[in-house]
């Protein structure tokens, strides 16, 4: 395992601080919104956990990290992030001691059942942690979930053959085909792991227990799904990432689709939020408007986080009062003090939400009380 920094380095008494503005209101397109005292009233303080300084201090070189796009927590508030273009599996202790755990650094698909610090991955998207020890990854380009027990150090691969394609439903997840598989996330009893199938334009769910996979949204067909449609027999856009809420409710995020959509228990799809179009406007949630979202979690209180890659913001989904509002950046990209490019997001026990910057090959924490 390679030891990235020492714990005084990336302790959370060093973390470089910001304030970065909160948006109640849609901004006007490439004009950073003014810093009046109203703007001021609604800044939070965002910490930066790896990564470079908002502010021009000396970037934190020894916890550089190379196009992160996920995060996860495990039960001892271990944080593991997945590189895309680094190729790596990072592990930060609560002490702050940044490890790699997975991945040598090159492309490829290699390693299973062997050390996963030599293991190859090819354009990691995200990781889901269980309390014992288990990640599943997202290894999109190799059309493939692998799994790292971080108890024994080895890697495997539970879902996907390693070529693209569409097959398997019914049967053991490691003969089925997936297609730029994007996503993974388990539900809430971690026994049930759903994974955003993008090209084939669904959403399958891989029982933990059995291994078996199956179709839960989606037919295959392009489209927006009616309202309150059976979800398998529906057509989706581009499913780019899920999560499942505590009442066991099913969101799906679409990217080009500028969308979000929810799967109730009873297996019936609707838009919950997002116009379809491209666009800022926040407020009731069927006339508020998302750009190219790639990345959402839920929170304590069942609202969705939602990363808005090209709005540069972060906004949250109230499904109790059916709204959209923006709870970090001006909905302008910001070429150093702000957000760049939002691609994940994970919501930590103690409600904080922790934000993949991935245009600054950055993390950041935003307290949330």
């Amino acid at each position: 395992m390679k030891v990235f920094s020492n714990s005084r380095l990336l302790s959370n008494r060093n973390l470089a601080t910001v304030a970065i503005g909160l948006v109640a209101c849609t901004c006007m397109a490439d004009r950073p919104a003014a810093n009046t005292d109203a703007d001021k009233k609604q800044f939070a303080k965002a910490s930066v956990v790896i990564g470079e300084s908002l502010t021009d201090q000396q970037p934190l070189a020894a916890g550089k990290l190379n196009s992160p796009f996920g995060v996860a927590f495990d039960s001892k508030n271990n944080m593991y992030i997945v590189e895309l273009e680094g190729g790596r599996i990072h592990r930060r202790d609560p002490a702050g001691t940044l490890t790699t755990i997975a991945g040598d650094g090159s492309k490829g698909y290699a390693g299973d059942t062997g050390p996963a610090t030599k293991a190859t991955f090819n354009g990691m998207h995200n990781v889901a942690a269980t309390a014992d020890g288990k990640l599943y990854i997202a290894d999109s380009w190799n059309h493939c979930v692998r799994k790292v027990d971080t108890n024994t150090g080895l890697i495997t691969t539970i879902a996907g053959t390693g070529k693209a394609g569409f097959s398997g439903d019914g049967g053991p997840a490691t003969e089925a085909k997936f297609n730029f598989l994007m996503c993974v996330s388990l539900n809430p009893a971690h026994d049930k792991l759903y994974v955003a199938d993008l090209k084939n334009r669904r959403v399958r769910m891989i029982n933990l227990a059995s291994n078996i996979v199956t179709t839960v949204a989606g037919n295959g067909k392009k489209g927006a799904p009616a309202n309150g449609s059976k979800a398998t027999s529906s057509p989706l856009i581009d499913p780019r990432a899920i999560a499942v809420d505590s009442q066991e409710n099913l969101y799906v995020l679409e990217r080009n689709g500028h969308a979000l959509r929810r799967v109730n228990a009873a297996g019936n799809i609707e838009t919950v939020a997002g116009t379809g179009k491209p666009g800022k406007a926040i407020g009731k949630a069927l006339e508020s408007q998302f750009n190219s979202p790639k990345h959402l979690a839920i929170d304590q209180s069942d609202n969705v986080i939602i990363a808005d890659d090209q709005n540069a913001r972060v906004v949250r989904y109230n499904p109790h009062q059916h709204t959209v509002t923006s709870i970090l950046g001006k909905g302008v990209k910001q070429p150093k003090r702000g957000l760049l490019r939002p691609h994940g997001i994970c919501v930590h026990k103690d409600g904080s939400i922790y934000i993949v910057d991935t245009g600054h090959h950055r993390i950041l924490r935003l307290k949330t009380n």
